[in-house]
């Protein structure tokens, strides 16, 4: 057996085999960036698991490795870090930013670590088969609309549906069948969608000899609001007819008796979270997962393939990895004191002057909202959601989590804090006092914004992928009443399209975008974000 000589800095030799084998180098001296990671780590009181979770030790394993490296990434294991991000997040990440590697399994055809992980999720989330998302839940609601439908298919789902059901509509090729969920002018807030919605347009469908590929549900929306899932799986399933559910806000769900059952736990055939939400995995790192023998996980498989990278950063992964295993910890008890913070927030707060707090009453068809998720309003105070939480920011430095028209929603997770409640509580005090209005005032400002969704009367000429290829050009935003959209607009966040491509532009929408932008939101997708042109489609 031949061997390899190492530098003089290392202790010992490398027996070169088919195997790998993991060397300790003579132990260095600490630089300042380690100190101060462990110091952090001391002070965060986080508390070390009992066994590392699969994936976390392979990728911890392999960095540790004394290999001559000629892979990629060029940073060659931080040896050529960028110094500034060296100095803002040290050389850790970089040296754990590992390819696909033999010992880290492969994303497309896992057999080693990374299946492991899937498992454990798997059993955790209680699903027959997770898989684990580097696109976010938007590769996750692609891969699950490509997968239940073909082209030509009706999808039934929400207008109000996230930006990544409609790239799947385009991606897919299958025609959209609109539900207009429910919506509340005082908010400005729309809702889910009702049990006899479904039923309705599935057999609108059905007596036009339509196929019906997947029915798509948004639960709970980014306010927390949930649709009954139960009830709508069961009418689906009767018909052979998948549910998908975006559930890119409820990876929490099903783990506490105050929390709502999940959407697994109420028949859904797919679910995609954001393991990066509530939970703590790191941003844009999602799962998916499926219940039931519905739907083909080959095709899922295949479509998963064909929409994430081929180069996977194994620091998402790892992530989901060790996200799932600190939930699995203690799974019953985990957010305990989050729910308590959220009570304790709705005590402080509730009762405020002026102050409106998103309750079940203004939503009688869906009597379940997320206790995390906290949304507050401050019409009765003449101000808007963004200029409240222009001053939040600059007075108290609370920065929340989406801002609206009339409200502010905050979300409450596993490291919520009472300093930061109680600064939340103390800043919206300050601008009940600063900004209380006579009630007169106040109720020409409500009896003026009532009104209905912007999308409530919209025709489709062109369903999204025939206008995402169509000839298009720019009009001014007055030319284009009428006319066919052919850019896709939304506020954002929560980026909930307003116009979709196909769609005819109506007067509604379009003073909506304007008194959005003018009151601070960004608006995303438009070639021309001040609204002053915009893109139709020329046919």
């Amino acid at each position: 057996m031949s061997c390899l000589l190492l530098p003089n800095s290392w202790s010992t030799t490398i027996h070169a085999s088919k195997e790998r084998r993991v060397i300790e180098p003579r132990k260095k001296q600490q630089d300042a960036g380690s100190t101060r990671d462990r110091i952090l780590i001391t002070n965060s009181k986080i508390a070390q698991p009992d066994s590392i979770p699969p994936l976390v030790s392979a990728l911890k394993t392999c960095a540790h490795q004394n290999a001559a490296t000629f892979h990629f990434p060029g940073h060659n294991r931080g040896r050529a870090a960028p110094s500034s991000l060296v100095h803002l997040i040290g050389l850790k990440p970089f040296i754990h930013d590992l390819p696909e590697l033999p010992e880290l399994d492969d994303l497309f055809s896992p057999e080693g670590p990374i299946l492991e992980a899937q498992k454990l999720a798997a059993k955790l989330f209680g699903s027959s088969e997770t898989w684990f998302l580097v696109g976010g839940t938007t590769c996750g609601i692609q891969a699950a609309i490509l997968a239940t439908c073909s082209p030509g298919d009706y999808l039934i789902l929400p207008r109000n549906s996230h930006i990544s059901a409609i790239s799947a509509i385009v991606l897919s090729g299958v025609i959209p069948k609109y539900i207009i969920p429910d919506y509340d002018c005082l908010w400005d807030i729309t809702a889910g969608v009702t049990l006899s919605q479904i039923e309705k347009a599935i057999e609108e469908l059905h007596m036009e000899g339509q196929k019906v590929g997947a029915v798509f549900i948004t639960s709970p929306t980014y306010h927390g609001i949930c649709s009954n899932l139960t009830d709508i799986s069961k009418l689906c399933h009767s018909y052979e007819i998948p549910v998908i559910v975006d559930e890119a806000h409820g990876a929490h769900f099903g783990f506490h008796p105050q929390l709502p059952s999940s959407a697994l736990q109420q028949g859904a055939d797919l679910a995609v979270q954001s393991t990066h939400k509530v939970l703590c995995s790191l941003t844009q790192s999602s799962m998916l997962h499926m219940s039931g023998n519905i739907v083909d996980r080959e095709r899922i498989c295949r479509c998963l393939q064909t929409l994430q990278s081929t180069s996977p950063s194994y620091l998402l992964l790892a992530s989901l990895d060790a996200a799932r295993a600190q939930l699995s910890e203690k799974p019953d008890s985990i957010f305990n004191n989050a729910l308590d913070l959220a009570i304790e927030t709705k005590n402080l707060i509730g009762n405020i002057p002026g102050i409106s707090m998103l309750g079940t009453p203004g939503f009688s068809n869906f009597p379940v909202i997320d206790p995390l998720r906290l949304t507050f309003g401050f019409w009765r105070l003449g101000l808007s959601g963004f200029e409240a939480d222009e001053t939040l920011y600059s007075n108290q430095g609370v920065i929340s989590e989406l801002v609206g028209t009339r409200s502010i929603t905050f979300a409450i997770n596993l490291g919520t804090c009472r300093d930061h409640i109680q600064r939340l509580a103390c800043g919206i005090k300050n601008l009940s006092e600063a900004s209380l209005l006579s009630f007169e005032k106040i109720k020409g400002q409500i009896e003026d914004h009532c009104g209905s969704a912007p999308f409530t009367d919209i025709t489709m000429c062109l369903n999204p992928r025939e206008a995402f290829f169509a000839r298009k050009r720019k009009v001014s935003i007055g030319e284009s009443l009428g006319k066919i959209c052919g850019e896709l607009i939304c506020p954002y966040p929560p980026g909930i399209p307003v116009m979709i491509p196909g769609e005819t532009i109506t007067k509604k929408a379009l003073e909506y975008l304007v008194l959005v932008k003018n009151k601070g939101a960004t608006i995303s997708g438009a070639s021309d974000p001040l609204l002053n042109s915009i893109v139709i489609c020329d046919v």
